[in-house]
């Protein structure tokens, strides 16, 4: 039986990137994924701020596309921000997961491809895995360190579905389309956001520019009931209409479909780990359940991971609470106010309440934006919107009173000629 020092089950950002850093700190590892490619399960939009290339050592290799500028349309209103420099990038999922897997290898580790996890038991001081390649019969490793980077699945974390907990959950389709130059070049540098009933009631729809005169259109929403709105079309009719009605295409060529579900924890109060077993990723609710941007934050949480795992490893620790302890500590209270505000907005405004909230957002910056929708500092929305009522009512006023003013004027003006 081989052995390794630690087995990731599980090649999305997290598990790979905490197989990187492992591997590059000389242990052994294993990272195993059940598709036979990165190609197979390449679902994810992955539009990201550019010091994430920076932070995480990510070459331009696995970039799609840059942007430069933000749009947000909803029912009946469109704002645009624009700068004069690249903030981001989207990055090419396939090829990102390809990258890091190679890093993996390079660093001594072992990757298996199209081998699926079965089942893992204790057996004297080590864990046995059972995984199971394709056409092929099912095989044991043994481990010193189990990790679960199966997302939503959480498939190593809990081994019976009915021990799984109530999650929040959403679900989301996109299409990867490819399109004239011409259509392409309206959306190059851009990353448009699409709210409100028209567009797409319980969730938000995005367009985000590829290479190879591709976009990526897709949509997503909670599966929770909405305060007004008792009905609603499938997720692919809403795609359509972005099609039809705001990009306006007469001949696009579909490049692939795919679709995924999210399940959230409220309060990220996943399973974190269990005797030598650690959850990290969506398996520990890492995506912002607002936005849904989950690469940078999964590639966060496996980095302070790995700081646990080796602890463990050189048996400084006995247990991972401190990795929950740390996790918390960086996610939990900006998550909390993401997932109330986004049951807020998809849930329980009424369509012109988001028409006004976004109508406002025009006295912000590009800057300020990029603080709002990938840092998260919601107070720059609170104080605008404070400032933006304190306008509207000093508008009001100054109305009344020139409106007072000139009652009184033409009563003085009838007076006098009398």
């Amino acid at each position: 039986m081989k052995e390794f020092d630690v087995v990731i089950v599980g090649a999305g950002p997290a598990g790979c990137y905490c197989a990187r850093l492992l591997a590059k700190s000389n242990y052994q590892v294993l990272l195993i994924e059940q598709c036979e490619h990165f190609y197979q399960n390449n679902f994810s939009s992955a539009a990201t701020p550019l010091e994430t290339l920076e932070k995480f050592n990510l070459p331009q290799d696995v970039v799609a596309s840059f942007w430069q500028n933000l749009t947000i349309v909803t029912s009946k209103v469109s704002q645009n921000w624009e700068s004069q420099k690249t903030l981001g990038a989207v990055l090419d999922f396939a090829k990102l997961r390809e990258f890091l897997a190679k890093e993996v290898e390079r660093n001594g580790g072992e990757v298996w491809l199209g081998h699926r996890y079965l089942k893992s038991w204790q057996e004297a001081e080590k864990t046995v895995v059972s995984i199971k390649p394709k056409n092929s019969d099912a095989i044991a490793v043994s481990t010193k360190v189990l990790v679960d980077a199966t997302g939503y699945a959480r498939a190593v974390m809990y081994e019976k579905k009915r021990d799984r907990p109530k999650f929040l959950k959403g679900t989301g389709i996109e299409y990867l389309i490819e399109v004239s130059n011409r259509d392409y070049e309206k959306y190059s540098n851009f990353l448009v956001f699409f709210m409100g009933y028209k567009w797409i009631p319980k969730g938000y729809s995005w367009i985000f520019p590829m290479n190879n005169n591709q976009l990526k259109v897709g949509s997503a929403w909670l599966e929770q009931p909405h305060k007004f709105i008792d009905r609603v079309k499938p997720l692919k009719e809403y795609i359509y209409l972005i099609f039809k009605e705001y990009i306006q295409l007469e001949r696009y060529k579909i490049v692939d479909i795919h679709g995924s579900i999210l399940e959230y924890s409220i309060g990220l109060n996943d399973r974190y780990f269990r005797d030598n077993i650690i959850a990290i990723g969506d398996a520990v609710s890492t995506v912002n359940f607002l936005g849904g941007e989950g690469i940078r934050h999964a590639m966060k949480g496996a980095e302070i991971a790995n700081e646990y795992i080796q602890e463990y490893l050189k048996g400084k620790i006995e247990n991972f609470q401190g990795y929950q302890k740390s996790m918390h500590k960086y996610f939990v209270y900006k998550w909390n106010i993401s997932a109330r505000i986004s049951r807020r907005v998809y849930l329980e405004y009424p369509d012109e309440k988001i028409d006004r909230r976004v109508a406002a957002l025009k006295y912000l910056s590009v800057e300020d934006m990029m603080e709002i929708l990938f840092n998260y500092k919601f107070e720059k929305v609170t104080n605008l919107l404070r400032h933006y009522s304190t306008v509207k009512i000093e508008r009001v006023l100054n109305a009344i009173k020139s409106a007072i003013a000139s009652l009184i004027g033409a009563i003085s003006f009838s007076k006098a000629r009398e």
